[in-house]
């Protein structure tokens, strides 16, 4: 059995305040893999709030550390993909709706990074949680076939299936595109 760390013994043991740290510890990660799948900052913190109103309900089976990362990944991806079979496909919002844009600072070119999360919200909900534990959560395969209960040479199919919709989509925004041309 691998060391736990102290606050998720206390947290078992039922002080508030170790599970409130452990919430605090981990909360960044849960958030940012479910805005990831989900695409909406909303629908990204209920998310989070559940998972962790389960894991309050489930600390008793987890085992150590290592063990309460992957279980909140996983319950983490399994209700954002249940969320996403559940919602339309595409929802069309006017301009005027987007008020609440969103003004991170990013390195490097901010269109292509743009559009490059617009293709991966466009993927059905596996494949996007494939791509998101492979390259946000740096998974490696075999992680993140324990972590989706599903085959190895499954996630293998869909990070290769996946890795060529992408390309095939960001290609229409080539840098050779924004050359400037005589007018």
């Amino acid at each position: 059995m691998i060391p736990t760390d102290d606050s998720l013994l206390a947290a078992r043991a039922g002080a508030p305040a170790a599970f409130t740290a452990l919430v605090r510890k981990h909360q960044r990660s849960v958030y940012s893999l479910a805005l990831r799948m989900l695409t909406d900052r909303h629908k990204a913190e209920d998310l989070a709030q559940e998972v962790f109103l389960q894991l309050h309900r489930s600390l008793h089976s987890i085992e150590s550390d290592a063990h309460l990362l992957f279980w909140l990944r996983r319950v983490t991806t399994n209700r954002a993909i249940d969320r996403l079979r559940q919602e339309p496909r595409y929802v069309a919002v006017s301009l005027e709706a987007c008020t609440d844009l969103e003004s991170e600072r990013h390195e490097g070119d901010p269109l292509l990074q743009r559009r490059l999360r617009e293709v991966i919200a466009q993927l059905p909900p596996v494949p996007r949680a494939v791509v998101l534990l492979r390259y946000q959560e740096d998974l490696d395969p075999t992680e993140i076939a324990r972590t989706l209960g599903m085959p190895i040479n499954s996630v293998k199919s869909h990070l290769k299936r996946s890795l060529a919709v992408l390309r095939a989509r960001i290609r229409d925004i080539a840098p050779t595109d924004f050359e400037t041309r005589p007018t």
